[in-house]
């Protein structure tokens, strides 16, 4: 079935909405990015305080707790538990978001924004976090077409931050 000229212009004003929106976000990110780092919505923590261990181990989104945090590269990250704490101690780099937990398709747009840690998904073992729900529908048509994208813009957005 094709699709209908209206609902191509209508799929077309949501998407130009949802760039408007983030490139309305980009603006905070500068003062705001420590580390490479996204702490946008919770300053000084990644992923707004969810433990990014429990997207593996549970398969899910679980706000961490502040009685099971660490440092590492410049911010906090918070856990659920004291186990998932020591297991992202034993191997950050595994469980730290790709483009340091900034909005995935933003990237690949080539602006940092803010993230909503339920809009997630793992892609070859690694995290990738959005903007909101419905851009992670809009990342997940095409992950690997974003994340090439969003691989080749990643070095130059962080060198400006």
């Amino acid at each position: 079935m094709r699709p209908t000229r209206r609902g191509m212009v209508l799929g077309l004003g949501a998407t130009i909405a949802m760039l408007a929106t983030m490139a309305a976000v980009t603006s905070q990110v500068s003062a705001r990015a420590k580390g490479q780092i996204n702490t946008l919505g919770k300053p000084g923590v990644a992923i707004k305080g969810y433990d990014p261990v429990a997207y593996f181990k549970e398969g899910r989104p679980r706000a961490g707790k502040k009685s099971f945090s660490l440092k590492h590269r410049g911010v906090q990250w918070w856990f659920s538990s004291a186990a998932n704490k020591a297991t992202f101690k034993a191997d950050p780099a595994k469980y730290t978001p790709v483009y340091g937990g900034y909005c995935a398709y933003g990237v690949a747009q080539g602006s940092l924004v803010k993230i909503e840690p339920t809009a997630w998904s793992i892609k070859g073992g690694r995290l990738y976090l959005n903007y909101n729900a419905s851009i992670q529908r809009a990342w997940s048509k095409n992950p690997s077409g974003y994340i090439n994208k969003a691989n080749a813009r990643w070095p130059k957005l962080i060198s400006r931050h």
